[in-house]
């Protein structure tokens, strides 16, 4: 299928997606508490202080890439695919050097991968985080609200929990739900506290799948359940991410709502969602708080971007 009738289809999809996103058409959406004009929600938390404090946390120097690296081949959410196409725009030499260069185009989706989610991403009802309409904020080219180009580096602490021990699971099982009995009890075994301003993330081993059963690796995940996502925004965290690509549990304690977790998160706190997080290597080594740093891509009104977070100690 030629590109550009792949994106009239996956442009459809996405349309379709958009518009059953809401949990419940009567539920208003909050005014941020940051006033009238945020755009950034939970990431006002960060400030010197806290990106002081979570410095302190560097004892080693030791760096770890959190992102995956992305191809055609990449299992994504529904309608999304990624292909990378190099070229020589000029193949001649230029120079007595003889300096020749490649180029290279992206073709798909932004949301293939690790990703950040921003507060444009998901709504309730057309309505997104602070009252911002889908109606009045989306063009073709991009969104006039809510861009993840309005959204600061994202350098805090970080806070990993490993749910595979807590559920005896080298792979926890797709709909398991991580809610405030489940994060407190891995919390307190780890002995870390989670604290206003920190990036929460989950280990599954759902990762482990990719590549080597896509199938199941899209059909769903376990996650943070509705009670965890209220538990730990009201904490005060800027952002919560997973191993896999829901970040909550899929299937949903609930079958009629439809990526409850995702919207509220979003939506009611500003809170930003992380998605396909290797989180592999900082389990073994039982490595559960560090800084966590983040300069996401400043496209222009987008909504989500593909993303390699790090995480040093």
């Amino acid at each position: 299928m030629k590109a550009h009738k792949k994106l009239k289809i996956a442009t459809a999809l996405s349309a379709v997606l958009t518009l059953s996103a809401g949990v419940n058409a009567a539920d208003q959406v909050p005014t941020s508490k940051w006033g009238a004009d945020d755009e950034i929600g939970a990431m006002n938390y960060i400030t010197p202080s806290s990106v002081l404090t979570a410095s302190k946390l560097i004892k080693q120097g030791k760096v770890y890439g959190l992102g995956m690296a992305v191809n055609k081949d990449t299992p994504a959410f529904r309608h999304r695919y990624f292909e990378v196409h190099t070229s020589q725009p000029e193949p001649k030499t230029f120079g007595t050097n003889k300096f020749t260069y490649v180029d290279d185009q992206i073709i798909g989706w932004t949301g293939v991968g690790s990703q950040i989610n921003g507060l444009a991403h998901y709504g309730r009802d057309n309505v997104h985080y602070n009252g911002h309409k889908v109606s009045d904020f989306m063009t073709v080219t991009g969104v006039k609200k809510l861009g993840l180009e309005k959204v600061p580096p994202m350098v805090s602490r970080g806070v990993l929990l490993d749910m595979r021990p807590y559920f005896n699971q080298d792979i926890v099982s797709e709909g398991t739900t991580f809610n405030k009995k489940e994060i407190d009890a891995v919390a307190k075994q780890q002995g870390v506290d989670i604290q206003k301003g920190d990036v929460v993330l989950f280990c599954t081993g759902w990762s482990d799948l990719m590549g080597k059963d896509n199938e199941r690796y899209l059909a769903g995940g376990p996650g943070i359940g509705v009670e965890g996502g209220k538990y730990l925004a009201e904490k005060g965290v800027i952002a919560v991410g997973a191993d896999n690509w829901s970040s909550e549990a899929v299937p949903h304690e609930d079958p009629s709502l439809s990526f409850p977790v995702n919207q509220m998160m979003a939506t009611n706190y500003g809170v930003h969602v992380l998605e396909n997080i290797l989180c592999d290597d900082l389990a073994k080594d039982q490595a559960w708080e560090f800084m966590f740093v983040l300069g996401h891509p400043l496209y222009e009104g987008s909504t989500q971007v593909q993303i390699n977070p790090v995480a040093i100690l």
